[in-house]
């Protein structure tokens, strides 16, 4: 039997490990609201104790969110309700990076009609521009962001402004927002009605563009930076788009499962269940070389691909028994993970489709 090992770099796995909590490895935390530091109205176990702590340590924090209803004060407000202590100049809103974009286009002063609430509206007066809420007005631009009084008649009036010439200006494309009650709709599907009724496709900011992590980053004035999220295909794409290492919290959107199946473009570079993960050091992935067969190791935990499915040491293949999701935890997970993103990565290098056999996954932490 032959053995021989080499680290993460070595091999095209995306996860990184750290000897030291990531809150003294990173200076400045990027940190998602929903999803991650709260769930609508209801609370994320462990959020405000390892938020607070990271703080405690030194660590900068900017929270980094799409949602663009609520103005810093307002932002603040809701963390202390979760009690996550945090400052107006610590909140970075897409309704902020929107209008620091819009700033890029038209001239200061000019009037914009906001399709959106207070935070789109307190973001653009920060920036100079006039608002208002009726296309009567002749307004250069429309800026669109989720509010839950966002209605018929203010989606017609971005309708007749953006008909009659004005620049459309989303602040993210979220289809959905997390609440307490499940999944509901985003600014993302109220911006596609106004795309369906103009026909003009709009300039957009948040996240997944890289542009709203360089501009948080720039304003936290942090030089190491982690992004924090629970959404591959927004936080994640974002975060590397950015060249920011992320990681990724199971509080909110994307699943294990997500996460195991994610292309390159989505794979976070840390994985925990939730905001502990901030204040813990993170094993790094070992490949290992047994009799020709490829392992995976993270901690104790070993995963490798055989045909179509994952298998775990000593376990066997990570299959579902009885309809239920396979319950592993905080390591295999992991090294599930590596181990299916290094076989993905050859089947696109082979030009190969072939598709994972993967159940629903729950990862269960102490």
């Amino acid at each position: 039997m032959t053995l021989s090992q080499s680290t993460s770099t070595d091999a095209p796995a995306t996860l990184l490990g750290s000897d030291r909590p990531l809150c003294a490895a990173y200076d400045v935390a990027l940190l998602d609201l929903d999803g991650v530091c709260f769930a609508g109205e209801a609370r994320v176990p462990h959020a405000a104790g390892n938020v607070n702590a990271a703080r405690a340590a030194g660590m900068h924090l900017s929270f980094v969110t799409n949602n663009a209803s609520r103005a810093p004060q307002t932002v603040v407000d809701k963390l202390a309700a979760n009690d996550i202590a945090a400052e107006p100049t610590e909140v970075f809103s897409a309704a902020m990076d929107a209008a620091a974009m819009l700033s890029e286009h038209v001239e200061p002063g000019s009037v914009v009609l906001v399709v959106g609430g207070d935070g789109v509206r307190q973001a653009l007066l920060d920036e100079g521009f006039r608002v208002t809420r009726s296309a009567q007005d002749a307004p250069v631009a429309v800026v669109q962001g989720w509010d839950p009084a966002v209605d018929w008649a203010l989606l017609s009036e971005g309708v007749y402004a953006i008909n009659a010439g004005a620049l459309h200006v989303a602040t993210n494309l979220d289809a959905t927002l997390p609440t307490e009650r499940g999944f509901a709709l985003g600014n993302g599907s109220l911006v596609a009605a106004i795309v369906n009724a103009s026909g003009k496709e709009p300039l957009a900011g948040g996240k997944p563009f890289p542009g709203i992590y360089t501009r948080a980053l720039k304003r936290a004035g942090g030089s190491k930076p982690l992004a924090v999220g629970d959404r591959l295909n927004t936080d994640h794409v974002g975060a590397r788009a950015a060249g920011i290492p992320g990681l990724h919290v199971l509080t909110g959107v994307s699943g294990a499962r997500d996460v195991i199946t994610a292309p390159a473009t989505e794979r976070p570079s840390f994985l925990h269940t939730d905001l502990r993960g901030l204040t813990e050091p993170h094993p790094a992935p070992v490949r290992l070389v047994r009799d020709g067969q490829e392992w995976w190791q993270i901690g104790g935990r070993r995963a490798r691909v055989v045909g179509s499915r994952l298998e775990l040491q000593d376990v066997g293949a990570v299959t579902s028994q009885g309809g239920g999701p396979v319950r592993i935890d905080l390591d295999s997970y992991r090294a599930l993970a590596v181990a299916a993103w290094a076989w993905a990565d050859e089947q696109v290098a082979r030009g190969e489709a072939t598709v994972l056999d993967i159940p629903e996954i729950e990862v269960v932490a102490p």
